[in-house]
């Protein structure tokens, strides 16, 4: 006798609405005190990176024309990064209540200590956080020296085509200019219509953070040191900052534009976890904890940690796939998706979930 299953052929089931699952983490995270504002850590971070600064300056100076300061150069690069973190955060309100204290924070850390566009940058990674890995929507994945679909590789000429198939061998090189790139890109940023409205404050703060350290190292230094200190601090700069961004969405889903994916599902299928320690937590800035930061972007970086397993929980209890790996492994898994991507391979790029949630999430 022929089953009713076998008889009518099964339909594909709806997928699950994560809208009111996820409001209910949200209360119970809410519950735990985990958005509460932490203002011992972030004022005792503000003091020790005030610290660090003047600590370099005066070995800056004592050390005179030596090229000791290629130390100096390094140490100030990794400074400035975890200046640019602090940043980041006030910049999602994660450090006061007050937007206005945020703003302003954001604007003396970005724009003043590390010479990047608060406006440019706010404006870029607000669209990232909305789209993780959207084609079409992700400013992320939109890059001029690197493609992260075939389909964009196949529109280079010959020597594009070239680069592309190595690309994941020279990414990691190629970052050493991203500093450079951030602070162009902060100023071509700021000459756009409508980028910014405090477009003139940003730039006078871009330029007397540019020139000023500019004016330091050939006013202290003899011109050779003078570059190359400007040289290893821009490329230590650029290489910590593109090592610290690239391993949470590089080689995760790539999501069609016109797929609709309820907010849950969005953030965590694009997004990889480095698993670690509180150094690795420090080294990070946080954003080794980029599923968590995604789902609550306001979240404290120091509550990642704390709300890390109740998330990884939720996705198991829901059937969500939840990624983390290594620190070495994500870096690993960047070159190999960019060299895929760059030959041309289509299959280990189609995503898997378009032919589930193309229709939508259930009602």
């Amino acid at each position: 006798m022929t089953t009713l299953s076998n008889a009518v052929p099964s339909m594909k089931p709806k997928q699950h609405n994560f809208v009111k699952d996820f409001i209910e983490l949200r209360r119970k995270v809410a519950a735990e005190g985990l958005m509460r504002r932490r203002y011992f850590y972030y004022w005792a971070a503000f003091i020790g990176i005030a610290a660090i600064y003047v600590g370099l300056g005066v070995a800056f100076v004592l050390l005179g024309d030596s090229w000791w300061q290629l130390l100096i150069a390094g140490l100030l690069a990794i400074t400035l990064t975890q200046t640019a973190f602090l940043g980041h955060d006030a910049a999602h309100m994660q450090i006061f209540k007050s937007a206005k204290r945020n703003e302003w924070a954001s604007l003396i850390l970005a724009n003043l200590l590390v010479g990047l566009s608060y406006g440019w940058w706010q404006d870029k990674h607000s669209r990232h956080h909305a789209n993780p890995n959207v084609k079409g929507k992700d400013p992320d994945i939109e890059m001029d020296v690197i493609v992260f679909t075939p389909e964009q590789a196949d529109k280079g000429n010959p020597f594009l085509r070239w680069w592309y198939k190595r690309q994941g061998y020279m990414f990691f090189p190629l970052v050493c200019l991203e500093g450079i790139n951030l602070h162009y890109q902060s100023v071509r940023g700021l000459f756009r219509p409508g980028r910014s409205h405090r477009r003139w404050l940003e730039l006078a703060f871009l330029t007397l953070r540019v020139g000023g350290i500019i004016f330091a190292a050939f006013w202290f230094l003899s011109p050779l040191i003078a570059v190359c200190f400007l040289a290893v601090q821009l490329g230590a700069f650029g290489f910590y900052m593109g090592c610290s961004f690239a391993p949470n969405h590089k080689g995760m889903e790539i999501l069609p534009e016109d797929m609709k994916v309820d907010f849950f599902q969005r953030q965590v299928l694009t997004s990889r976890n480095i698993r670690g320690s509180h150094f690795k937590d420090l080294l990070f800035g946080g954003l080794n904890y980029q599923i968590e930061h995604h789902l609550f972007p306001s979240m404290p970086r120091i509550a990642l940690r704390e709300v890390a397993p109740m998330v990884k929980a939720f996705c198991a209890e829901k059937g969500v796939r939840y990624t983390e790996t290594t620190m070495m492994q994500s870096f690993k898994i960047v070159v190999e998706y960019l060299n895929r991507v760059g030959l041309g391979e289509r299959d280990p790029f189609d995503c898997p979930l378009a032919g589930n949630l193309r229709m939508g999430p259930s009602n």
